[in-house]
């Protein structure tokens, strides 16, 4: 389970620094509550993003961005809801992104970011 949860800090920071490359400030890291966990919040100019990082190594089982079923996205915009109502952050609007992770052995990492699927 280590080599899963290293994978996943992994994309995780990977996908931050992706975000912040773009212009977008990274409010929280892996937000958890009884409901669930949001991995990334940021900010987008006006608008606040939660962002869900999926990593894999290979593509085999599927392109990363696959496993994010629309139960989860519908989770995601609950989760949003209670991680506003914790926070003092306003925003005009909300966006729900995925950003998929593909880390091959001996080779760079390829990141797919998919803005607004939700």
């Amino acid at each position: 389970m280590a080599a899963k949860d290293d994978l996943g800090r992994t994309g995780e920071e990977l996908a931050r620094r992706w975000l912040e490359r773009r212009g977008c400030t990274v409010l929280d890291r892996n937000w958890r509550c009884r409901t669930g966990e949001i991995d990334l919040v940021a900010q987008d100019g006006d608008d606040l993003v939660v962002v869900e990082v999926k990593t894999r190594r290979s593509l085999r089982t599927g392109h990363p961005a696959e496993a994010v079923t629309p139960r989860k996205l519908a989770r995601l915009r609950l989760l949003a809801g209670l991680w506003l109502a914790e926070h003092e952050v306003r925003a005009a609007g909300l966006r729900v992104d995925v950003v998929a992770v593909w880390l091959p052995r001996g080779g760079p990492a390829r990141i797919d970011h998919r803005q607004g699927v939700a």
